[in-house]
């Protein structure tokens, strides 16, 4: 069932409308767990709108497996999304950095206000994004290093490559993430791919994650795939490559490869010159997690992450 969750007039007689699928099972007991699937709270992030569409529509397939309610909000920033812009167009706002919301703040705070409202009481969140247009991630779930033991244990359940566990201190308290943790409702984040793009090998395997989530739940009925044994990796076995040179990198790797300690993961060239300005070494044995999708580059940016070997 199809609901408006939120609804703002804005000017020129136009109508902002936040909405959900709220799919349930067709004889309710008022018993059932809730699991709460958002996402499109940067509207460049294009991964979550089909991952969203696809479990809609493999639930709708069999509408008998359903035993708990699955509440989808696919555009929670809609002109964000009809902008194709990481921010509410009208106020220049990151959305991710209003909540939760208050019920008398302007148009951001009051309409992340209200989704929290209707997103308490579930049993679980998952926060749906694709990284920027920057750099493209291995399908991951992240989570801060207060987390819940239930949190984690869901997270163990979503497919992923791995769960990286943020200091708490580096977290944006305005996520909506870390807000409906601090009321107690399990909320992790995944990560995958690069903005403006659907790389559906990922976005299947975060699906096939969140149905074994909602299995674990006593959500789902159906068949799930068995998942893999997910490494846990905190910020301090993470290992960051920033180039020291401007210019176009020139990627030697692909996302998920295995590198080897002295192994050229790219090169930084100089169009101009025809020249190589610099080599992005990897220090250690270990896989890529992150990888420049963007080759244009300045000094400093960050073009790999590799979790080494000895940490998975």
């Amino acid at each position: 069932m199809i609901e408006t969750v939120v609804s703002v007039k804005l000017p020129i007689g136009e109508e902002l409308k936040i909405k959900k699928n709220s799919l349930t099972p067709d004889q309710l007991t008022g018993k059932e767990n809730r699991i709460c699937l958002v996402t499109g709270i940067y509207g460049d992030e294009l991964g979550g709108q089909y991952i969203c569409s696809e479990i809609i529509r493999r639930i709708k397939s069999d509408f008998s497996l359903l035993s708990g309610i699955v509440d989808v909000y696919p555009a929670i920033n809609p002109l964000g999304l009809d902008a194709r812009t990481r921010v509410v167009p009208i106020s220049d706002m990151d959305y991710s950095t209003v909540f939760p919301g208050d019920p008398d703040g302007d148009l951001e705070g009051y309409t992340a206000h209200c989704l929290i409202e209707d997103i308490k009481g579930a049993s679980c969140c998952i926060d749906i994004h694709s990284s920027n247009i920057f750099l493209q991630e291995v399908p991951q779930v992240r989570i801060n290093d207060d987390y819940s033991e239930e949190l984690m244990r869901i997270s163990r359940f979503m497919n992923t490559e791995l769960v990286w566990v943020h200091p708490s201190a580096t977290v944006n308290e305005g996520s909506l993430s870390y807000a409906l943790n601090q009321i107690g409702i399990p909320t992790l984040v995944t990560e995958s791919g690069a903005a403006f793009r659907i790389k559906y090998e990922y976005c299947e395997q975060i699906i096939e994650g969140i149905f074994a989530v909602m299995k674990e739940l006593g959500i789902w009925n159906g068949p799930v795939k068995e998942g893999k044994k997910v490494p846990i990796v905190k910020e301090d076995q993470m290992i960051y490559l920033n180039c020291e040179s401007s210019g176009l990198f020139v990627s030697h790797k692909k996302l998920k490869e295995e590198v080897r300690q002295g192994e050229c993961i790219g090169r930084i060239i100089n169009p101009l010159l025809g020249a190589v300005e610099e080599e992005i070494i990897a220090p250690e044995d270990g896989i890529l997690m992150t990888l420049r999708e963007h080759p244009g580059v300045a000094e400093g940016s960050l073009v790999a992450r590799i979790i080494g070997g000895n940490h998975l």
